[in-house]
């Protein structure tokens, strides 16, 4: 030991850790894009995550659309048009699928030969590389967002990819979980035939959004998944990225509805009859047109509120985002009693901040012997018990009207 003389100082860790940001609008979007129109000797983003803050760094990295076209032809241009451009929200994730070397007719680059296999994708055996939707596992990885929405618009209205952006929602990277928000295809011609299609394709996750309509702007036809995603982004940066109100009720950039090339004009109870099915849609009740539902596609087979309303669905995938990625840099720390009392202290803080805040209407964190047997903690295994409590969305309000007699007495003033 080095002989000392004098005064000497040492630092220990803070016993308490802030926790971690985590945005759960940012989403990561499949599709396709006009990168046949890059300029010649550009490198085409083909099956990889692309980060994009604004509608010039989307055009630089995935093209525009030629005269002729339009930016609904390509699924990713109109995300990025109509999220960015229209109400002004950013980062997207753009994964473009596809490959003008493939996908062609003729001989010439064809976007419509992109299929329901290219959205959703896969693992290549030899190389390991992945497509489509497997690659919301490189989202975190490449660029340390953690995905909060998972769309494919257009492409969503195909069973098979809708049911792969539920599967995908759920433990991403192992941790993570996300929403997915499909389209209703066309050719379900009336609205009481969405309950029969979602339940016919198992279409009934809590993680899952469905979206009936499409939106209008000057009489074009936009895929209703977008709005919906930019919606929620929209109700988030309102309250400080925390994601406890609901989308419903919020306006809708857009001017119309429509479905399968038939304009919509829903009256409340047609839009309540599409919520109660667990499906969102669009309204214009009051002079202007707002997303109005507040149920995930779990809705009404489950009625845990945790899993069927939107908003406390996205909630418990906010809290549990946060929670892993705070109480990461915790792994392989001795478990001992100080260790507890950090994770326990720290996280009631940060509940109770919400709390104040009425982001939530109570909660805490506790580290119970019931929860710990001593196997477990003597494998290295510790749980803590999160209890927690989002507010409700106000979906009904009742007045309760009576005709009082006492105030006749008005007529002898």
């Amino acid at each position: 030991m080095t002989y000392k003389h004098g005064v000497y100082t040492s630092e220990v860790a803070t016993s308490l850790v802030p926790p971690v940001r985590v945005d759960v609008a940012v989403p990561v979007i499949v599709g396709t894009a006009p990168v046949h129109r890059l300029p010649e000797g550009s490198t085409a983003p083909i099956n990889v995550p692309v980060l994009i803050h604004s509608l010039p760094e989307y055009v630089a990295q995935f093209g525009a659309p030629a005269a002729g076209e339009s930016d609904h032809d390509y699924t990713l241009t109109e995300a990025a048009k109509v999220y960015i451009g229209r109400y002004g929200f950013a980062p997207i994730i753009c994964i473009n699928v596809f490959d003008p070397t493939k996908h062609t007719r003729d001989g010439t680059p064809d976007v419509t030969k992109v299929a329901a296999a290219d959205i959703i994708g896969g693992v290549d055996a030899a190389t390991l590389k992945r497509t489509g939707l497997e690659l919301v596992e490189e989202v975190f990885p490449r660029f340390g967002l953690v995905p909060g929405q998972l769309l494919a618009p257009g492409f969503s209205s195909l069973p098979g990819v809708a049911l792969t952006l539920g599967a995908k929602a759920t433990g991403i990277n192992e941790h993570f979980d996300a929403t997915a928000i499909i389209d209703i295809p066309n050719d379900v011609n009336r609205y009481t035939d969405v309950p029969a299609w979602l339940k016919e394709n198992n279409l009934t996750a809590a993680n899952s959004m469905a979206f009936f309509g499409s939106p209008l702007l000057d009489g074009v036809a936009e895929y209703g998944s977008i709005h919906l995603a930019a919606s929620i982004a929209g109700r988030d940066s309102e309250n400080d990225n925390i994601p406890f109100a609901s989308p419903s009720n919020r306006r809708l950039l857009a001017n119309g509805l429509s479905h399968g090339g038939q304009e919509l004009f829903f009256s409340p109870r047609e839009a309540n009859y599409l919520n109660g099915q667990g499906v969102v849609t669009g309204l214009n009740f009051t002079g202007q047109m707002v997303v109005w539902g507040n149920r995930t596609t779990a809705y009404p087979a489950i009625t845990d509120v945790k899993d069927s309303f939107i908003p406390i669905r996205r909630m418990f995938n906010f809290v549990g985002n946060t929670l892993v990625l705070t109480a990461w840099q915790s792994t392989d720390a001795p478990l001992r009693r100080r260790f507890i009392d950090t994770i326990c202290d720290s996280f009631n803080i940060w509940i109770n901040g919400l709390a104040a805040r009425e982001f939530l209407l109570g909660g805490r964190v506790e580290f119970l012997q019931s929860d710990n047997p001593a196997t477990d903690l003597m494998d290295g295994i510790s749980r803590f018990h999160v209890a927690f409590t989002p507010p409700s969305p106000a979906r009904e309000i009742d007045f309760i009207k009576e005709y009082d007699p006492r105030y006749l007495s008005a007529l002898f003033a």
